[in-house]
């Protein structure tokens, strides 16, 4: 091969890129499109190195489960045709070997190495290789033009597929591909291409490198959007774009990250001075914009906690009481944070079973036995309030040193108070203000302090006291009284 032929300047191209790292061009077709659940049905692999082809192995896979009509349709591969091919644990260590070593390249690399990861995990083996997604090069290299699918790579230089939608067929075609990038662009140009896409993960269709490039590596929080700007995930980092990329990179394998990661169209994103402004903003996003993928942080409709009121007598009542519309003041007075009044009688069952409590004296259980003493006196997890074996004083001390553990904390403070966090890079102030636990928002002036205070409502967040409890419990937080 001369030194002018592109042979050769495919050679150097690839030395350039990768020190003359082997090439594996790799195709899959499969049952569907979600890696963890679907299943892969035909594999192509070509073997490339210093310019030329070395090796072409194809086979069927039976995937263990039935392939969709439409997916049928498009590919060709039938339920009959897998019936008798080998099962991805059977061929998972040729496979292993053939692709162990070489640099990773199929069009959509996202896709097939997805579905590799996954099968390969299922049969015991941990599959990692560096991908070079051509999709990705096809946009570097060709900007001028709107769509890099394979079929548009194809009418575009004019390439033919002797089967198209199969693993073999696929996979030759993005090697002329490849071929034909190299000669209209020169070694250089499409080795610095390639290695620019080579070492950034694979974002989706829709969202621009540039989009990621503006996201600051720094403290902030940040929304993921979908078709028509639908809020999908709501995420926060002290390296924001970091995580970002993350969503976005090559070996997630978990559905929802999958899922996730096809949806995204845009992506919003706010900065902050520290971590805890990220967590605050965070915990307000996500009940504001109720995104897709976010579980967590929900706001609790139904959030209660327990309060014991003095009654007449030896005792007090102990009463479930609603969050909703609740005086903050009041919060202090009260005993654990439940999200629903389920939750709430299921941990005080089980304070009644660690403490031997009576849930019929407390009002909480109707069920009776024998000499006027409830069911759980005879099972032995009462010590007998409710027949008299203790007196309900004996009763009342061991209930408040059960609910000590879940006391809220009390509001040492006599009104609002700014938590300071300083943004050093930036040289730069945020005043956190919080009021009774309630989050007021987040003031980067006096001004901004004192419209805040003037317009505040309190409204308490489960998830925001959980966290500034455990922040303000830190050594050094700074913290200022504020006047209303």
């Amino acid at each position: 091969m001369g030194a002018g032929d592109p042979g050769s300047r495919f050679e150097t191209a690839i030395e350039m890129l990768l020190l003359d790292a082997p090439l594996a061009i790799v195709d899959v077709e499969t049952t569907g499109t979600n890696p963890v659940y679907d299943r892969v049905t035909e594999i192509a692999v070509i073997e490339a190195e210093g310019g030329e082809i070395t090796s072409q192995w194809s086979t069927l896979v039976d995937p263990q489960t039935p392939i969709p009509g439409a997916i049928q349709a498009l590919t060709g591969i039938t339920n009959e045709m897998v019936a008798g091919a080998p099962t991805f644990g059977a061929l998972a260590d040729d496979l292993y070997e053939r692709l162990d070593g070489r640099v990773f390249v199929a069009h959509n690399a996202r896709f097939d190495y997805g579905f590799l990861r996954n099968e390969f995990e299922r049969a015991g083996l941990r599959f990692t290789a560096r991908t070079l997604c051509t999709v990705r090069l096809s946009r570097k290299l060709y900007p001028e033009h709107a769509r890099h699918n394979l079929d548009a790579v194809m009418a575009r230089h004019n390439l033919a597929c002797s089967a198209r939608h199969r693993a073999l067929g696929d996979a030759e075609v993005v090697w002329r591909f490849l071929e034909i990038a190299l000669s209209e662009h020169g070694s250089a140009a499409f080795a610095k291409a390639a290695a620019q896409v080579a070492k950034q993960p694979t974002l989706p269709t829709h969202i621009d490198r540039s989009v990621i490039d503006a996201i600051p590596d720094a403290p902030g929080v940040y929304v993921l959007h979908g078709e028509s700007g639908t809020p999908l995930y709501v995420g926060k980092s002290i390296t924001m774009r970091t995580r970002v990329m993350q969503h976005f990179a090559d070996d997630v394998h978990s559905a929802k990250e999958m899922e996730l990661a096809r949806e995204v169209r845009s992506i919003e994103w706010e900065r902050t001075a520290g971590e805890l402004g990220a967590l605050l903003r965070e915990a307000e996003l996500v009940k504001e914009l109720l995104p897709v993928f976010n579980r967590r942080l929900r706001r609790a409709a139904d959030l209660c906690s327990f309060s014991l009121i003095p009654v007449a007598g030896p005792s007090s009542e102990l009463r479930l009481v609603s969050l909703e519309g609740l005086d903050a003041a009041c919060m202090p007075q009260l005993y654990g944070l439940f999200r629903s009044r389920r939750t709430a009688l299921n941990a005080l069952r089980a304070l009644a079973d660690d403490h031997a409590l009576c849930l019929q004296t407390l009002g909480y259980d109707n069920t009776r036995g024998g000499n006027g003493a409830c069911f759980r006196r005879q099972i032995q997890r009462c010590a007998g309030a409710c027949a008299g074996a203790e007196t309900l004083q004996t009763h009342q001390a061991r209930l408040v040193a059960a609910l000590a553990g879940l006391k809220i904390a009390s509001w040492i403070w006599r009104g609002p108070i700014g938590v300071i966090e300083a943004d050093r890079e930036n040289e730069a102030t945020d005043v956190h203000l919080i009021d009774h636990w309630c989050y007021l928002g987040t003031a980067k002036s006096d001004a901004e302090v004192g419209e805040l205070l003037e317009g505040a409502r309190l409204r308490f967040d489960i998830d925001q006291y959980k966290l500034l409890v455990r922040h303000l419990r830190r050594p050094g937080v700074r913290v200022v009284e504020l006047t209303a």
